[in-house]
């Protein structure tokens, strides 16, 4: 079966060998999970919105609250072009996002008045959760090097309405050393391995892999160089290969690892002790995160 489904979705060999080297058996599991499309998910921006109100008006996709955050939602059948049609969507209210990727703001658990950098914060989705987790109330500093992509983060972050968000077209890793934050999310550029789906076939290779692994390190240090002592770093993938996630992590020399609680209802890979990595499944992208302490 796991056959039939890599020639269908083209999924490479190589990834399939570094798979089956790293997971084993389970690799059958997580190539099934590729050929299964995910519904569609979606966060409500308490800076608009409630909860109530969201659930009231969208009734007829019959909406489910996910198990570990309140603010998350499942439509089972509903298409996005449906969602984007809502008033909700254009006043800003939701926000389209998966579920993998609303955990490391939670993770990070930004509060008022903390100074917060998103180090390669495009399209906008975890910008926008930081605010809204802070009550719009944490400092954020958003960066993204690309053009096209940091118009899509400022115009998320506007109509959002996260407001003390400062937003930076710039390279995260030329940023001013003299720049000192509470807590930095890096949400690092990375081969996709944990996103395979119908819909959203991934352009993975050996040689973006080797490029994403460079890169990783690079974001890595910098990220701790610019976080305060005793501040928090949040590292994440959407990959589910140890080069780019536990190997990341064990390149940094001087933080210490935080324990992270398992988000309920989330199916789990085997890794590194006190790191999550997010099994792919029918709900779920894979997805890699640890906390790290800076002392």
């Amino acid at each position: 079966m796991s056959d039939i489904i890599t020639k269908k979705f083209d999924i490479p060999a190589a990834l399939i060998e570094k798979l089956r080297g790293q997971y084993g058996e389970r690799a059958d599991g997580i190539l099934a999970a590729f050929a299964r499309e995910r519904p569609v998910t979606l966060r409500v921006n308490r800076l608009k919105g409630d909860a109530a109100a969201v659930e009231s008006e969208l009734a007829r996709f019959s909406p489910k609250r996910s198990a570990f955050y309140e603010d998350a939602y499942i439509l089972e059948g509903a298409k996005e072009r449906e969602l984007e049609e809502t008033a909700l969507y254009r006043e800003g209210k939701i926000y389209l996002q998966s579920l993998s990727s609303m955990l490391p703001p939670l993770f990070l658990e930004p509060k008022a008045g903390e100074s917060i950098l998103d180090m390669t914060a495009a399209p906008g989705g975890k910008t926008t959760q930081l605010s809204a987790l802070s009550e719009g109330g944490a400092l954020i500093t958003a960066c993204e090097k690309d053009k096209f992509r940091f118009e899509r983060l400022k115009y998320n972050v506007e109509k959002q309405g996260a407001a003390r968000v400062t937003l930076l077209n710039e390279d995260a890793r030329n940023l001013n050393p003299y720049f000192r934050f509470d807590k930095i999310l890096l949400d690092a550029p990375c081969s996709g391995s944990g996103t395979f789906s119908p819909s959203q076939p991934v352009k993975w290779s050996e040689k973006l892999l080797f490029k994403c692994i460079s890169l990783q390190r690079a974001l890595l240090l910098k990220a701790f160089s610019l976080l305060k002592s005793g501040g928090m770093l949040v590292y994440s993938t959407c990959s589910i290969l140890r080069e780019e996630n536990e190997d990341a992590v064990c390149s940094l020399k001087g933080a210490r690892l935080v324990p992270l609680e398992a988000p309920v209802g989330a199916p789990l890979l085997p890794s590194m002790e006190d790191t999550l990595c997010v099994e792919p499944d029918g709900l779920f992208e894979g997805f890699f995160v640890a906390k790290l302490f800076k002392p």
